[in-house]
C-alpha cells in the first residue's frame, strides 16, 4: 500500500511532539502534548490522535526519536536526537548550514551542521541546569509560570545566581525572596544563570554561521534575546522549533 503520510515522533522527557508530514516535505499536522509517567502510554495516545485524524498504521510510516523513542512499537526505526534536530532545524530555517541550540526538558543540546551534516555537537546531561526544567523548578519557587517568568525577568536587573546546581540555586532564590527581593530582579537572574549556562557550553564551539533555538522556549523572546547578547550574535527561532526533532525524525521516515 503507497505511503501518504510521514510521521515523526519525538518523546522528550517533558513535553511530547509529533509531526506529519507528506511525500514533499510538507507539514500537514502538528501534536503536542505532556509525556507523563509513561512513555509508553504517551505513544499510545499519540497513536489514537493520528486515528482521529484519519490517519491509519497501513498509510503511513513513523520514526522516533528523543529521551522515549524505544517506547513507539509501531515506529519503522529509531533515530538519535542529535541527527533529528540537525535535520529538522535545518528543513525549519532553510539552512544546511547551522548552529542548533536545544533547551529541552533534561538536557541542552548544541549542534554544529554544515552543509546538511552534523559536524559537532555537546549535550549537557548531567545536570538540570541550564534546562527547561531549571526554568520550571524556579518559575514554581516564585508561583509564577514560564511565560511570566521571562515577562518579569526582562524588567528586572542586578540580581544574580551564583550557583549552577538546581538544588543550590533553588536554595539561593529562596534567599532571595527572605530578604525581600523582587520577583522581576530574581526572574532576571534566574533567565541570566540559563543564558550563562549555555553560553559557557556553546564557548567551546565555532559560532559562524546561523544560530537557531529550538525546543520548549524557543518562543521566549527575552530568553532568546539575552543569549544571542551573550553569544555576541543574533539568534533565530520560531514557532516550529520546538518541534525540530519531531520534523527530523519524520523526514527521516520520508527518506525511508
Amino acid at each position: 500500500m503507497e505511503m501518504t503520510h510521514f510521521i515523526g515522533i519525538d518523546i522528550g522527557s517533558t513535553c511530547s511532539k509529533t509531526i506529519v508530514m507528506d511525500a514533499e516535505g510538507q507539514i500537514l499536522h502538528r501534536l503536542l502534548r505532556p509525556t507523563g509517567w509513561s512513555s509508553v502510554e504517551t505513544a499510545d495516545l499519540i497513536l489514537e490522535e493520528l486515528k482521529g485524524l484519519g490517519i491509519s498504521p497501513d498509510t503511513c510510516r513513523v520514526v522516533s526519536t528523543g529521551y522515549g523513542r524505544a517506547a513507539v512499537p509501531y515506529a519503522a526505526k529509531n533515530v538519535t536526537e542529535i541527527t533529528c534536530h540537525a535535520r529538522g532545524a535545518c528543513h525549519i530555517f532553510g539552512t544546511d548550514d547551522l548552529t542548533v541550540i536545544d533547551i529541552g526538558g533534561q538536557d541542552t543540546k548544541l549542534i554544529v551542521v554544515q552543509g546538511g551534516q552534523v559536524t559537532d555537537f555537546l549535550m549537557n546531561d548531567k545536570c538540570s541546569a541550564g534546562t527547561g526544567r531549571f526554568l520550571e523548578v524556579m518559575a514554581n519557587t516564585l508561583s509564577v509560570r514560564l511565560e511570566e517568568l521571562c515577562s518579569l525577568a526582562r524588567r528586572g536587573g542586578g540580581v544574580s545566581i551564583s550557583s549552577m546546581c538546581t538544588v543550590f540555586a533553588e536554595s539561593e532564590v529562596t534567599g532571595l525572596i527572605g530578604r525581600g527581593e523582587s520577583r522581576e530582579n530574581i526572574a532576571y537572574a534566574v533567565v541570566n544563570s540559563i543564558v550563562r549556562k549555555v553560553a559557557s557550553q556553546a564557548g567551546r564551539l565555532k559560532l559562524d554561521q546561523t544560530v537557531c533555538l529550538t525546543g520548549g522556549l524557543c518562543e521566549f523572546g527575552y530568553l532568546r534575546d539575552q543569549l544571542g547578547k551573550a553569544l555576541h550574535c543574533s539568534v533565530i527561532s520560531g514557532p516550529d522549533g520546538r518541534y525540530a526533532g519531531a520534523a527530523g525524525a519524520a523526514l527521516s521516515a520520508v527518506r525511508l
